[in-house]
This record gives C-alpha cells, sequence and structure tokens, in this order.
C-alpha cells in the first residue's frame, strides 16, 4: 500500500537528501507544515514567524519499506533532544517534529520516542512534537533534490554533505 509520513529533522534538504534513495521511497517533497498561517512560503517560514516548520513529506510503499524503519531513519538523521533548532539552524521552523497520518503511525511514533527515552539513547529527553498531520505546503520548485543540484553550495558542503554521507554508511543495505 502506498503511504505518506511527514517529518520535520531541523533543514529539510538534510532530511529529503537521506531518504530519496532509501528502497520503498517512491518521493521526498521538502515543504512546511504546522503552522498558523493559510499560506507558507521559504522567506515567511525562515522568519520564524509563521510558526510553520520545514517538513519532508515521503511517500513510500509500505510493502518495501514500514513507518517503523522510516522511524528510525527519522530519529537518526537528526539531534531530537534540540528544541527548536538543528545544529547551528535556530528556530522553530527547524523543530523536531512528526506529522501522523493516522492512529497506527501516532502510536508508533509515540511507542518508539518513549522506547529511545526509556533507553536513554540521546542522553536528554527527546523534544520531538508529535502532532496530526495539518495542512502540507510543498515548497518552491528550487528546494526539490537541492543538494543534488547545488552541491558546491557551502551549507551543503559543511552541513547536509557530511550527514547525508553517514546515514548512507549507516542505512547502506537499505539504498536502491
Amino acid at each position: 500500500m502506498i503511504l505518506e509520513a511527514t517529518f520535520g529533522a531541523g533543514c529539510f534538504w538534510c532530511i529529503e537528501a537521506c531518504l530519496t534513495d532509501i528502497e520503498g521511497v517512491i518521493n521526498v517533497q521538502p515543504g512546511y507544515a504546522g503552522g498558523k498561517k493559510s499560506l507558507a512560503f521559504y522567506n515567511e517560514v525562515c522568519s520564524g514567524k509563521t510558526g510553520h516548520a520545514e517538513v519532508a513529506r515521503i511517500t513510500f510503499d509500505d510493502e518495501m519499506i514500514s513507518f517503523e524503519q522510516l522511524l528510525e531513519m527519522f530519529w537518526f538523521v537528526h539531534n531530537p533532544t534540540q528544541l527548536n533548532r538543528q545544529g547551528n539552524d535556530i528556530g522553530s521552523q527547524y523543530r523536531s517534529v512528526i506529522f501522523y497520518h493516522s492512529e497506527e503511525q501516532k502510536n508508533l511514533a509515540i511507542n518508539y520516542k518513549d522506547r529511545l527515552d526509556q533507553e536513554g539513547v540521546w542522553g536528554n529527553p527527546i523534544v520531538t512534537e508529535i502532532s496530526s498531520v495539518p495542512e502540507f505546503f510543498p515548497a518552491e520548485d528550487y528546494h526539490k533534490n537541492y543538494l543534488e543540484n547545488n552541491s558546491e553550495n557551502a551549507y551543503c558542503q559543511a552541513v547536509v554533505r557530511p550527514k547525508v554521507d553517514k546515514f548512507k554508511r549507516v542505512f547502506a543495505k537499505s539504498l536502491k
């Protein structure tokens, strides 16, 4: 069955670049969700005044990859103990968030988060928001495949590329 997941894990360029090449992932669309305004655009979201988070909407085939496997990748790709930031990216637009699409996704996300907290995996409590999926606004076209199309960009070189390289080493068996 074809399903969707929506994750915010800091800059959407990172999570998109990590998940795009995963077996069973059909599409990863960067965008915005969880804000107060009825429309979302990059410059406004970056201001931190809209309440939207940068997110990735993942379309996946659950016969090839489960939501729980995607959760494992989500938890790996960022630090879920940092409130409203990831590294030097600061603001609620960079918050750690899982926007669930079903009660099953909600329960899996809560249980996974609780298990990680109980095991002390991060050393600090996980602050990831787990909420029902709100309206999703696709990001502007130039954000799609940002790393691939802008590999020489300084942010991509310093932040995105190292994160993607580490991710691909750890999840090598899950790559297309």
